[in-house]
């Protein structure tokens, strides 16, 4: 991370990229049993894979989890571990959130989970004692504790994400943000900041390397309408196979020597996903899902969209010239194809 420019009027732009630390492997977790490790996987548009390390916490018994949003986009499976010495592993979605202002929320399948309470970051003062907790650099052995003050209120700050694909010009705009002391560094994104009280009165979301004792945090006032909404209209799961997939025409087909000029091509597929599962290879073109054409990796989002999790469908795949037709048992989508 970089910051790039000065303080301006309460405003500071900086030249950072706001992300989860990437990593090949989490490590194991203790602290706060509230605070959880997150972890994606990822592909990218080249189908190079890959893992990312974030922070959330707990926020209901059953299994709802905050973090941010750039933790868990573009993810095409999210884990969390709790921070226990033998940590417990569940499988995430997001089931609400507002990517615009880096939230996410998440449920996980759990029962009579550990809890963080909900303070009010306006009753915040300058100078006020903070604790931020989180999986600092993935490094192993749980989560970091760092204490600081809150040096400033009601910043607004500029953050680079060119993976957003809400944020105008890549780049996210954070308001009312609360600047604090207490160390924020990559992989911390999505944890609480705690008042002295142990109530989350920030959602910590970015730092810099090159300026010292900063760091940034969302003020949770800011985000309970978010949390709430998500808890009482959560998003509906959806059908998931696990691929990362562009769509076929005549140009791609004669580059790429396909046999059809159609459909949805594998770039990648998620390893131990659906597809992965169920025989579906890089370089498949998928033509037909539960007897419906797929003409295009659009067509593919919306026959999934309007099937269930656990469903087993016939997937038909041109593999060389010949289709093949695979049984595909689904998955939950860890991300919702559309979300504010």
């Amino acid at each position: 991370m970089r910051i790039r420019s000065i303080v301006m009027a309460g405003v500071v732009t900086l030249g950072l990229t706001a992300t989860a630390c990437t990593i090949q492997q989490g490590g194991t977790d203790t602290g706060s049993p509230a605070v959880v490790n997150v972890t994606t996987d990822v592909v990218t548009a080249s189908g190079q894979s890959g893992q990312g390390v974030g922070t959330g916490f707990i926020v209901r018994p059953d299994g709802v989890i905050v973090t941010n949003c750039h933790v868990v986009e573009g993810a095409t499976k999210i884990t969390v571990f709790t921070s226990a010495d033998s940590p417990d592993k569940y499988d995430a979605r997001v089931i609400g959130g507002d990517c615009e202002h880096d939230l996410a929320v998440l449920k996980v399948d759990g029962k009579n989970l550990p809890t963080l309470s909900l303070g009010n970051s306006s009753d915040l003062q300058l100078g006020a004692s903070v604790v931020a907790i989180g999986y600092a650099l993935a490094l192993e052995g749980g989560p970091t504790v760092t204490t600081g003050i809150v040096s400033s209120l009601n910043r607004t700050v500029t953050v680079q994400d060119p993976n957003c694909e809400v944020c105008q010009n890549g780049a996210r705009t954070y308001s009312d943000v609360i600047q604090t002391d207490a160390a924020i560094n990559h992989g911390n994104s999505g944890g609480p900041l705690l008042d002295l009280q142990g109530q989350v009165v920030g959602i910590n979301s970015a730092g810099s390397d090159t300026a010292e004792n900063i760091g940034f945090a969302i003020a949770i006032d800011s985000a309970k309408d978010t949390i709430q909404q998500a808890i009482d209209d959560p998003l509906a799961a959806t059908g998931y196979i696990g691929v990362s997939t562009q769509t076929v025409d005549s140009a791609m087909a004669v580059q790429l020597g396909l046999k059809v000029d159609h459909g949805a091509y594998i770039i990648a597929t998620s390893p131990g996903g659906p597809a992965d599962d169920a025989g579906v290879e890089s370089g498949d073109v998928i033509v037909s899902v539960n007897g419906e054409t797929v003409a295009s990796a659009e067509d593919l989002g919306k026959v999934l969209a309007g099937l269930q999790p656990g469903e087993t469908v016939p997937v038909i795949v041109d593999r060389d010239g010949q289709q093949q037709s695979l049984d595909v048992t689904l998955d939950a989508r860890p991300m919702p194809t559309q979300m504010p």
